[in-house]
C-alpha cells in the first residue's frame, strides 16, 4: 500500500478527490497546497496534480493529489488515473442535492476502476458557508456516511472550514492502515462535520491521532 519511488520519503500516497462538476474540489485541493483560493478559477479538463511533502505520524512522504473532471464527457479519460489509489475525497455542494445524489455514482466508480483493495475513502459535504443556501442536511450527509461505513466532514474552501482537517484525516487513516495493514470494514469511523469521531460497530478500541493544521486566511 505505500509506494516509494524517492529515498527521501517514508511513504509516497496516491489520492484522488471526485465529485460532480462545480462542487469545489479544485478549490479543496488548492486550499490544502496552496492555502489558497481562486475565485476566477476553471474547471477541471481530464486530471489535475498537485503533490504535498508531509509528515504523518512522525514520518516523512509525500502524497500525490489528483484532481479528476466531474463533467461525464472526460470519464473515460480520467478512469486509469483511480489505478493505485489509496484514499479518496468523494465530494458534493451542500447547496446541489443533484450532486449528493450522484455520490453512490463516484462510490460505484471508485470500486470498479482498479482502486487499492484497502481504499479509505471521506465523503465531502463542500460550501458549508453556504448554509442559507443549504439542500442537503447534515442529517442526511452523516445518515448516508453511516450506512455506507464512510468517514464524512463538511468543508468549505473558501473560509477554510475543515479543509486541513478532513485532509490530514484520510492521509493519518491511510498511513494506519499502511503500516498495519488491517483493513475491517466494522471499525471504520464517521466523523460529524464538527470533527467529532464516532464509532461503527467497533468491538475494539483503537487510539486515533492527526495534528489539525490551520489555516492562515
Amino acid at each position: 500500500m505505500v509506494l516509494i519511488d524517492n529515498p527521501a520519503y517514508n511513504f509516497d500516497f496516491k489520492l484522488v478527490i471526485v465529485g460532480d462538476s462545480a462542487v469545489g474540489k479544485t478549490h479543496l485541493l488548492r486550499r490544502f497546497v496552496h492555502d489558497k483560493f481562486d475565485h476566477s478559477s476553471m474547471s477541471t479538463i481530464g486530471v489535475d496534480l498537485l503533490v504535498k511533502e508531509m509528515v504523518v505520524n512522525h514520518t516523512w512522504g509525500r502524497i500525490q493529489l489528483w484532481d479528476t473532471a466531474g463533467q461525464e464527457r472526460f470519464r473515460s479519460a480520467t478512469k486509469r488515473y483511480y489505478r493505485g489509489c489509496v484514499g479518496a475525497l468523494v465530494v458534493y455542494d451542500i447547496t446541489k442535492h443533484a450532486s449528493f445524489e450522484n455520490i453512490p455514482k463516484w462510490l460505484e466508480e471508485l470500486q470498479f476502476n482498479d482502486t487499492h483493495p484497502d481504499l479509505r475513502v471521506i465523503m465531502i459535504g463542500n460550501k458549508s458557508d453556504l448554509d442559507d443556501q443549504r439542500e442537503v442536511t447534515i442529517k442526511e450527509g452523516l445518515e448516508f456516511a453511516k450506512k455506507h461505513k464512510l468517514m464524512f466532514m463538511e468543508t468549505s474552501a473558501l473560509d477554510c472550514s475543515n479543509v486541513d482537517n478532513a485532509f490530514y484525516t484520510l492521509i493519518s487513516n491511510v498511513h494506519e492502515t499502511s503500516a498495519s495493514q488491517i483493513f475491517a470494514l466494522s471499525d471504520k469511523d464517521v466523523l460529524l462535520p464538527q470533527g467529532e469521531v464516532i464509532k461503527l460497530n467497533s468491538s475494539r478500541t483503537r487510539k486515533r491521532s492527526f495534528t489539525e493544521k490551520r489555516c492562515s486566511c
